[in-house]
């Protein structure tokens, strides 16, 4: 039974658990917190710190907060600031610029590792194989994902179109947004948004997730919208492999 340890970078947070085949947690989520300043190496140090807990695994899937293609970072708004909420560090922007972050795992966990982005991979236990479904994760930014009849498109960085007020959604969504105007605003915002990308993505089906989803698990949401768990996150590190 191939057993997968499922990493899950965030802005705040670092998440791990083993997940079988079938996507049953064979073990307690363990977390901890993101270190800034948060440059590739000690991010390395850290996903090991955090491996440390598991024995037994047969490959590693890490969802990862910024633009991933074929396992190097192109782009990545949270870990390029010198502490959290801040603003960009150009020395910690070009550390991350094209860094391998999969080559830089596998040698040193000496396994098999898959990094994508992280909406990329909940979106990949989110999705349920039919139509075009897109995926947007709310948490210290915006994350979104593109599938079309169960088939993740390539990345893409939709959250870093212009929104409203000459800003991206990525801003006006994020949490340091939610956290200036309040939790009503917010979530009118939200709504907006979502109005705004099915304007331009005519998605059959919107799956929303991450930590600031559960902010709006008591708004009505249009028919073709829902939350997904929190846990997402992690189990997608199993499909991705398959879907990704």
């Amino acid at each position: 039974m191939t057993t997968t340890l499922c990493i899950d970078v965030g802005g705040t947070g670092l998440k791990a658990a083993l997940v079988a085949l079938d996507g049953a947690m064979l073990s307690e989520r363990i977390k901890i917190k993101t270190p800034y300043p948060c440059p590739p190496e000690r991010l390395l140090e850290k996903l090991q710190q955090l491996a440390n807990n598991f024995d037994n695994y047969d490959r590693v899937s890490v969802g990862f907060p910024g633009l991933v293609r074929h396992g190097k970072v192109w782009h990545v708004p949270a870990l390029s600031r010198a502490e959290y909420g801040g603003h960009t560090d150009p020395q910690l922007q070009a550390a991350w610029h094209g860094f391998d972050l999969q080559s830089g795992l596998e040698q040193q966990f000496h396994k098999p590792v898959k990094v994508a982005n992280d909406a990329d991979v909940q979106g990949c236990a989110a999705v349920i194989g039919q139509g075009f479904e897109f995926v947007m994760t709310l948490g210290t930014g915006v994350g979104t994902a593109v599938f079309s009849d169960g088939v993740l498109l390539p990345h893409m960085e939709l959250s870093h179109a212009e929104f409203r007020k000459g800003q991206s959604f990525d801003t006006q969504l994020g949490n340091a947004m939610r956290k200036e105007i309040g939790q009503e605003r917010w979530i009118r915002r939200v709504l907006k948004a979502i109005d705004s990308f099915d304007a331009f993505l005519y998605f059959d089906h919107l799956h929303i997730g991450g930590g600031n989803a559960k902010y709006l698990v008591e708004t009505p949401l249009p028919p073709k919208v829902r939350i997904v768990s929190n846990t997402a996150g992690l189990l997608g590190g199993v499909r991705i492999w398959d879907l990704g």
